[in-house]
């Protein structure tokens, strides 16, 4: 790995099982390390975004991991494309195996934010079952959202007919964070990626069902988790993950007034101190039984 400034921590490179190239990251835990870290970014986006979320982590004593999956930021892969969602599923598990190994017997956190939250909910819900981590963390899952049917339909057929059709994305104005700064430069990134495939898309439909249908058989989720939401989130509305609440093994935080991206907000430090104040405080609990 070598050092970036532009994140703040070090990158270096890791290869798929089917032959592609993800860029990685790593922030060190400040001090000792108490655990490890594996996050996993949203749609249209990259783990460039990320530095100040992870930096703040590590400096908790956090060891955090990340990479930009594939068909994003500056991993290779056709933009916003995949071929099946489970190479989604591969990609956590081998980033995770790794994470595993470097952690020396550490406890080991999966985190995902929008569409990561939904990569990694289902690859703990995988069938099937994949290894899993320790503690896991959703920040916005977007387990579901408010998508025209006639767009889902279309999804379908090109899907069939030209699964590399790509359409904008279209996310409001201002729903990312109440700090206009934030879209300011999230629109000015050059490698955001702002058109999603056809087979991504549908992809993304199918597996929102496939979760759906798994959480409505109700019990608990296979690992303790951390869920984070914003109520005003106009990206995915807080009533996408309201299935989980009052669940068992699950945590569910909504925080009035905030948007999609809460460690975007001005409050945003506070959220994920927040975060990191679960994730200790459920280490040290299950260290002392």
């Amino acid at each position: 790995m070598t050092g970036d400034r532009s994140t703040g921590g070090t990158v270096g490179s890791a290869q798929t099982r089917d032959g592609l190239q993800l860029r990685t990251y790593e922030w060190p835990a400040v001090g000792e390390s108490r655990a490890h870290l594996l996050l996993v970014h949203g749609i249209a986006e990259h783990a460039g975004r990320y530095p100040h979320v992870a930096s703040r982590l590590a400096a908790a004593g956090i060891t955090t991991h990340s990479y930009d999956q594939r068909g994003f930021g500056k991993s290779a892969g056709r933009r916003g494309y995949v071929d099946r969602w489970s190479q989604y599923h591969d990609d956590v598990e081998d980033r995770l195996a790794a994470v595993r190994v470097a952690s020396h017997g550490l406890p080991v956190v999966l985190y995902g934010h929008s569409m990561g939250g939904l990569t990694v909910l289902g690859y703990t819900l995988a069938d099937p079952p994949r290894p899993l981590p320790d503690l896991l963390v959703l920040s916005a899952p977007a387990i579901d959202a408010i998508v025209p049917r006639w767009k889902r339909r279309l999804a379908a057929v090109l899907s069939s007919v030209v699964p590399r059709f790509a359409v904008a994305n279209a996310f409001p104005k201002g729903g990312l964070s109440s700090d206009p700064a934030v879209e300011v430069t999230y629109l000015a990134d050059p490698v955001r990626v702002p058109r999603t495939t056809a087979r991504l898309g549908l992809s993304l439909f199918r597996e929102q069902a496939r979760v759906q249908a798994i959480l409505a058989r109700g019990g608990p989720l296979p690992v303790p988790t951390y869920l984070v939401h914003g109520a005003d989130d106009p990206i995915v509305p807080e009533w996408a993950s309201r299935s989980l609440e009052g669940r068992a093994n699950v945590t569910r935080r909504v925080y009035p007034g905030l948007r999609h991206e809460t460690h975007n907000e001005p409050s945003g430090g506070a959220v994920i101190d927040d975060t990191t104040r679960w994730i200790l405080d459920h280490i040290e609990k299950t260290a002392t039984r």
